[in-house]
Order: C-alpha cells, then structure tokens, then sequence
C-alpha cells in the first residue's frame, strides 16, 4: 500500500478490532515486521505504535522483540516510540518486566532531548522504585531538562523530586550554609565533599544542580511545567527561596478557570505554611465578577490564610463587599471567611461579631442563617461577654426558617441559659407549639433545651419539658424517639433510675471547648503539590508518596559518571593547543582503550574458550603432535600481539604534536606533512582549518593526499577535521532595543543591538553592543553588571565604567551564551547607589553565524537533514516581494546567514551555523509565482520551526 493516508486509517481500523478480532490481526503481524526495516523513520515508527497497540497477548514476543530493536534505531523519534511502547507492554503483559527494565536503562542513556521524558515516563510506569538507574543519567537529565519538550520536561522534574527526596539531606536546617553556584565542591575529591555531622549542612552539588536547571522553566508557557517546577521548589528548595516562584504562579491566573483551580488549590495549601510568600500579591487573590464560585470560593480561603494584624482592616472591607453578592454560596462561604479571621486574630473578634449581628437583619435567608451558625461558634470563646447578642439573636428566632440556624440558636439557648435565664424558657414555649411541624435537627436541638432548662430551671419548665418528652416519644424518627427516652430516665428520678442520673448535670451541662474554625486545605500537605491526589484530597490511583529526608546523606560517587570528551564535528570552532595529559591520552587511544577497559576480561574468557575448543576439535580430529604445534604457534602469535599492543602504548603515551595549519598554500602544507610523517616518532593530531576560498581550490586534493600517507604509515594516528569558519554578515540591523528607561533607570537608559559579528570573548557567545546613556544632572559612577545572574546563561561582562557625566554616552561590547535558546537572558546593571533587573530577549535569527559554500555541498548537507530535521511550508507572496533581490534581503535581515550561489533563479539558498554548538542551519526559498516555497533544515527542530515563522511573516510583509 503505496497511499500513506490510507495506511494510517487501516492502523487505527487494527488498533480500535484488534482485541475483538484477534484472528484477523495475526494477519496483519507480518505486514508489521516488514515496516519496522523501513527507511522512512516515521513509516518505522508507526509500524511500532499500532503494532504494541494491538493487545493480543500471543504476540507479546514479537513486540518484546521489536522495542528492543526499536530502541537501538538510528533515528531519536524511532526511540522515543519505543519508549512509548513499554508503557503499552508492560500493561499487557506484566511478566515482562524485567526484559522491559534493561530497554529502559538502555534508553535511559540516550543523550537525545527527544527521547528523556518519553523513557522517564515508562520508567515512572514500570519500575519507580529503581532509583539506581536514576544515578548514572541524573546529571545528564538536569543538564537536558530546559531543551527537553513540555510535556517530558513535567514527567522528568516530578521523577527528579522524588529522586532528590531519597539522596539529599534536608535543606530546611537552621544551620544550613548554600553555595549558589557549587562550582568549588563540584570538582573537589570524595573525601573534601564528605562532610561531618557536627558541621553545619553544606547543600549537595547536585542539589543545587537541579535547583539551579529548574529555575529557568518558571517562564515556560505552559503552565502544567511551571506547577511542576513549583512544587519541585516546595519540596526541595531552602525556605529562603521560595519566593522567586510567588510570580510565576501569580502569572498563571490570566489562565482558563480549569487552570486558576488547580493554581489556586495549591497556594492555598502553601499560604498556610508561608503567608510571607504572598502576602505581597495579596491584591490578585481579590475576587472579580466575572470569577466562577469555586474560583471565588478558593480565592476567599488565600485571603484567609493571609490575614494578620497588619491586612486584617483591608481584608475586612473587602469580605464586607462580597457578603452583598448575588452568588448565595459565595456569600455564605465569605460569612464563613469571617469567622475565621474572627477566631485567628483577637484583635477583630468583637468587630466580626457586631457585622454578623447585623447581617441577621438581612433579607437573604441563606445569610442570615450562615451568620446564626458563624456566631454560635465565635459566642463559644466569651459567652458571658455577649449575652445580648443571644438576646438578640432569640428576639430573631421567628423569622429565621432555615432549618441549621433554627438548631443554632436553640443550641446556644440551651447552652447558655443560665445567661438569659428570663428568655429561655420563653423559646421552649413556642418551640412546644410547633415541635411536630419541624425538622428533625431542630426537633433533637429542642429536647435538648428542654433537658437543660429542666436541669437549671425546674419550676418554670418542668411541664414544658415533659410535654416535649412525650411529642418526641412517639416522633416517626427513630433518633429522635431513643435520644427522647435517654433523656427522660436520664434526667427526671424515679425507681429504675440508676446511678447515671445523679450525673445528669454533669454531662448535659458540662463545659465544652470552644471549636477552631481551620482550613480546608491544613491537611492537604501531606500530597505532593501539583498531584490528582493533592486535587482531589485523598490518595488516587498510582500516587507514589514523598519519602522524608534521609538522616545521613547517601554516597555521592554513584552519580558520578566518566566523561570522555568527543572528537569535534566538522563546524566547530578550532582553537590552537589542546589540553596535555589524560585529554590527549584519551584522544590517541579510544579504540585501544575500550578493548582494554570494557572486554578484557571477556576477551581472556574467550580465548580460553576458543582454545579449548580447539583442543577438542583437534583431539578427535588429528593426533597430538599436530595440537602441540597449533599450540605453539597460537603462543607465538600471541607474544607478536603483545610486542605490538607495549610498542603502540609507548608510541601514545608520548605527548603528540599538534599542528595548525591555517590560510596555507597547498605545496607547503605537503611538504610539512611529509617532512613530519617521515620521522615516525610522534603521533600527530593535525587540524585543517581552511578559508572558504581554499577550500573550493584544493581541499579535494589535499585530502586525498593525507589519506594516502595515512595507509603507508600505519604507526601514526590521524585525526583530519575540516572546519568550515563563519563568513562575513550580509546584513547588519542598526536598530537599537531597549535595555533600560531613563525613568526606571533614575537617570540611566541602556540600548543593546546585535552585530552579528563572531564573539571574541568565545565562541560560543552572541556579540552584543550596548549604550549606557545618563540623562540625569548627576554623574553616575561605578556602572557595572552584577556578578549574581538570575538565569544559566554565561555572560561576559564589560568593564566597569568608573564615571558617566551627565547628558554622555558610552558604547561597550559584551557576550552572551544563549545556548541556542531565545530565552531571555537576565542579569542587574548596578550603579554605586542602585541595582536594576534587566533582560536581553534574542530573535532565533541572531542565534546564527553565516557561512558559505558550494551549491553542491548544500545540496548534499540538505539531503542528510531529512524527516523530523525538515521544516517547511508555503506562502503567497506579494507582487513587490517577488524578485530575487527582494527575497534575499528579507531573509538575511531577520536571519544571519550567508547567501549560497544558486544556479536556479527561482531557487534561493541560505546557509549559517549556531553560535553556541555549531548545528548546520540550511534555508531554501523556491518560487513558484504567486507562492514561495520555505524549507528549513536543521538538527535544532524547534528553532527551525521558530525561524520559519520569522522568515514567512518577514517575505508576507509588504515594505523594506
């Protein structure tokens, strides 16, 4: 089936029959197999998805068979299908766990940002408790985390909570010392890195590794990866720095509402912890109009749990305000929210209790009888202070229907009628009257008045409260008729009266604490942050708790992994010496190395092995004067090989020349070559780095010859790398973006442009320009950046300017290390007196360096970036934008690339590197009037993306 759209449609027809009709599925396992060898990565890996989809358990084995070798395929997408297909395995069959266990840890080592969350996520599935095949990739994922997709980069930071939780030590000490940048103890040995129990706690490297990887992410544009990275903040962070996440989740609230509950249950479970983190955002958590009531009711809880003596009075005013609302459930949970501030802080007791006296007044019932309900608790902590409000309340009584209020003030009569003993007795009356038309609450409330007034005030009620005994003997509910009789035989004597009703007093009357009105969210801590279980208060399906801190840190070497540098791609930056020692060691011996390292032992085994069956063979086949001489003859080979093996190491071990050649002539470098080669006493690590010029002259030849002297002398080790250098800018903007405003500035404004020049400060850093102006009348003195950046980047600062005159400029140069990333880079520009924050956001077309070269080699580069490395799209373009001069000047002045000769006119190439790790950034224009053709090929797929939106709107737009 050649038709892709059709082949998609019989998948999805497999996957929805397939359990239903298994027989006929087993037809389709072949077609499968087949497209697993396919050249096409995304032919491959549909053929993995449906085929782990099906859920037929006969075919396990073929799917075991088919993820291992899915995991080992060239391409990252391949992988991470792969990666999906565990999850669908081990839910088929659980008895795979293990095999599933050795693809993960395998994937788990894949250095692809395509691959880390899909494999974590199969990892949280199938085996979370093996944190031991966490330690080995824990630095390598924090390294990754920022360029991993958003929704890997949620399952990696909830893993890497729980990971943190099991290794470190707890940094909520009071004695806690932290290294912002760890830098130092990173490197230092095991034992300086060991730290006693008697001195202070010093926070792990690693700790801070991650702390520090994480911070950049609270900018993200997805609000479920800055939740995540909140709560990995709350459960890991020292508590003195907390509040650098109070903005972002502040930000969330312009969000949809589904997003503002889940924000808002959170930091109502934080405010209660930490009312000092936002207590400064107060005004957010304000209630709007146009909020839904579970949004408002949330909202009011913050408020609550921020009250202090200092806001109370602003709360208050606002709480006043949202008691008129028309939302009767709001209003209710705001008389509510009074209460609480009420009881939380003496200050405002009696001015609570007199607003809520006044709300009894109020035509909504709901109102009122939440108020009733509200004050019944606040009378409890001072009720001989308040015997006029129960006055007040009893005054009340006829008109409030609501069934709780109704119990309510009946409850505080009975409980307080020694306080109103004139009243009182008066309820019970007219409570007698209408007993049988009430509800049960009120009924149980009135025979419980009635036992109380009985106790405290025989004569008057007596026979009220035996008529009430006897209604509610012969009531229809069945509690209501046993609490009757408990309470006859309890307080009136008689002959079958036991010693429990000389008591009676004692238990009816009895002092009861006052109750303490608290938080619904107090006990929601015990859920990780951001979690269904943490949502829904109670444990969910698959939640996997928070271990506490480990008393004694546990050995730190586990996450310390051998790293060996690799050889440089074609495009990186040359640089004239090399590192001495181990570096170079490693260079010359790689292959060595390994043989010797990793199969050593297997190779003696086998040798062992092989000979003995040799001997075996041997001994049936021939007689024994033969074996003796095949043995002889392996012993000689063998001592041939370890001459070889001891001259080779000599040979390595000896420091290697390193030769530059750069801008030569070609009859020079031959001769140098062939003089050094000569010699054959130095292994020579020899770097072509060529003008683009030279290289279309005589790289060809000059290659050729290198390897041709390469297989004469096989005792010297070559490694030839050709480097393509930036080329000049075609375009240069000089537009200016500003930095900093005179006005925030107090006198100081700052400008940046990009030069789009190479960096001399590294090569890995954008070139910037900035102007420091000072429009003040005093000089300003000591301008500066900051030492402290809030983000990763590297950033080389200028000078510090020792003195600025008023109504003067200054231009300075300075580096950024963007990583290959448009996030903004931050950092304070400091003057003697003050500091401001300040931020530089790159366009992904200044994150580039042009380069040249041949048509052919484009075309060649262009063929090897295929698939998921292709972005493209069409566009209909403007009459005035058609030309070919029009197009490369568009392209070239939102992208820093350099124009490649085209021998098509309807055909426009573009060619540049990234600044920070090298990456061919390929760009083709093809014009088909009145439509235009953009193809962008790169190894970074998400900034290909980001740059083909700039040069689409930039050849859309009409004008320069």
């Amino acid at each position: 089936m050649k038709n892709w759209t059709l082949k998609k449609l019989v998948y999805v027809y497999l996957v929805r029959y397939a359990e239903e009709q298994q027989d006929l599925a087993l037809l389709s396992i072949s077609t499968f197999q087949r497209a697993l060898k396919d050249p096409n990565q995304l032919i491959r890996a549909s053929a993995l998805r449906v085929l782990s989809s099906i859920r037929v358990p006969i075919i396990v084995p073929i799917m075991m068979l088919a993820i291992k070798e899915a995991s080992t395929d060239l391409s990252p997408y391949v992988r991470k299908t792969a990666a999906h297909a565990i999850q669908k395995l081990y839910s088929l069959d659980p008895d795979q766990k293990e095999h599933l266990i050795e693809v993960i840890e395998k994937l788990l080592k894949d250095k692809s940002t395509l691959v880390a969350g899909s494999v974590v996520m199969a990892f949280e599935e199938v085996c979370p408790d093996r944190i031991d095949l966490i330690h080995k990739n824990y630095r390598k994922l924090c390294n990754l985390l920022v360029d991993v997709e958003e929704w890997g980069q949620v399952v990696i930071i909830h893993m890497l909570t729980r990971y943190a939780r099991t290794q470190f030590v707890s940094p909520w000490r009071e004695d806690a010392v932290f290294d912002e940048n760890g830098e130092k103890t990173f490197y230092d040995s095991e034992e300086e890195r060991r730290v006693d129990q008697s001195k202070p706690y010093i926070m792990d490297p690693d700790h801070r590794l991650l702390l520090r990887n994480t911070k950049p992410l609270l900018q993200s544009r997805n609000t479920a990866v800055v939740m995540a990275v909140s709560q990995l903040y709350w459960h890991l962070a020292p508590k003195h720095e907390l509040s650098i996440i109070t903005k972002s989740l502040v930000r969330l609230f312009r969000s949809h509402r589904e997003v503002q509950y889940i924000v808002l249950q959170n930091i109502a479970t934080m405010s209660i912890q930490r009312k000092g983190m936002f207590e400064p955002f107060m005004k957010s958590f304000y209630v709007r109009s146009t909020d839904a009531t579970h949004i408002k009711t949330l909202k009011l809880e913050i408020l609550t749990n921020l009250a202090n003596e200092a806001n109370i009075s602003t709360i208050l005013r606002e709480l006043q305000t949202y008691v008129k609302s028309q939302d009767k459930a709001f209003a209710a949970a705001t008389i509510q929210a009074i209460g609480r501030c009420a009881t939380n802080i003496s200050e405002v007791t009696d001015t609570c209790l007199n607003g809520l006296v006044l709300l009894l007044s109020n035509r909504d019932e709901t109102v009122v009888a939440e108020s009733v309900v509200v004050i019944k608790k606040l009378l409890q902590t001072q009720p001989s202070q308040h015997s006029d409000i129960i006055k007040h309340m009893a005054k009340l009584f006829d008109n409030i229907t609501v069934p709780m209020a109704r119990a309510s003030i009946l409850w505080l009569m009975g409980e307080y009628c020694e306080h109103v003993p004139k009243i009182a007795p008066d309820v019970l009356r007219k409570m007698a009257k209408t007993f049988t038309s009430e509800e049960d609450i009120v009924k149980l409330q009135t025979v419980n008045l009635a036992a109380k007034l009985y106790l405290s005030n025989s004569k008057q009620t007596k026979l009220l409260t035996q008529y009430v005994l006897n209604l509610g003997k012969y009531d229809q509910n069945y509690d209501i008729r046993d609490r009757t009789r408990f309470i006859r035989q309890l307080i009136v004597p008689n002959e079958k009266s036991g010693v429990l009703s000389r008591y009676a007093r004692r238990i009816l009357m009895a002092p009861k604490p006052a109750p303490v009105l608290q938080s619904a969210f107090k006990d929601r801590d015990r859920f990780q942050l951001g979690t269904l279980s943490h949502t829904l208060n109670s444990q969910a399906n698959g939640y996997l708790e928070l271990s506490d801190w480990p008393a004694v840190a546990p050995d730190q070497s586990v996450r310390i992994v051998e790293v060996v540098e690799p050889v440089k791609e074609a495009g990186a930056p040359v640089l004239g010496k090399s590192k001495p020692g181990k570096s170079a060691e490693k260079f010359y011996s790689d292959s060595e190395e390994e043989e010797e390292g990793s199969s050593s032992e297997d190779s003696s085994s086998s040798s062992k092995s092989e000979s003995e069956s040799e001997s075996e063979e041997n001994s049936d086949d021939s007689n024994k004067s033969s074996s003796s001489q095949s043995e002889n003859s392996s012993r000689e080979s063998d001592s041939e090989k370890k001459k070889k093996t001891l001259k080779n190491k000599k040979l390595q071990q000896q420091k290697p020349d390193i030769l530059n050649i750069t801008y030569l002539p070609p009859q020079i470098i031959q001769k140098a070559l062939l003089l050094i080669i000569m010699t054959k006493l130095f292994s020579i690590h020899i770097v072509l780095s060529f003008s683009n010029q030279f290289v279309a002259n005589c790289r060809c030849s000059l290659l050729c010859l290198c390897v041709f002297l390469a297989c004469q002398f096989d005792a010297v080790s070559w490694h030839v790398r050709v480097s393509l250098q930036a080329s000049f800018p075609v375009f240069v903007p000089e537009t200016s973006h500003e930095l900093l405003h005179r006005m925030t500035g107090k006198g100081l404004s700052a400008q940046y442009r990009f030069t789009r020049q190479p960096c001399i400060y590294g090569n890995s850093m954008v070139s910037l320009q900035l102007t420091l102006s000072n429009s003040s009348d005093q000089a300003l003195e000591n301008i500066h950046i900051s030492e402290k950046s809030s983000t990763g980047q590297n950033i080389h600062r200028f000078n510090a300017i020792e003195r600025l005159e008023p109504q003067a400029s200054v231009t300075v140069s300075m580096g950024v290390d963007f990583n290959d990333s448009t996030q903004a880079a931050n950092f304070q520009l400091c003057t003697k007196e003050d500091e401001f924050s300040v931020s530089i956001q790159p366009a992904v077309g200044e994150l580039l360096l042009p380069i040249t070269m041949t048509e052919a080699d484009f075309t060649k580069e262009q063929g090897k970036l295929v698939g998921m490395n292709e972005s493209s799209a069409t566009i209909t373009m403007t009459p005035e934008n058609v030309s070919s001069q029009s197009v490369n000047r568009k392209v070239v002045s939102v992208a820093n690339l350099g124009v490649i000769p085209s021998s098509q006119e309807n055909i426009h190439r573009f060619a540049g590197k990234t600044v920070s790790s090298g990456c061919l950034v390929l760009v083709s224009v093809a014009l088909k009037d009145p439509d235009a053709g953009i193809t962008i090929n790169t190894e970074k797929t998400v900034m290909g993306s980001m740059l083909l939106r700039q040069v689409k709107t930039a050849l859309t737009n009409s004008g320069p």
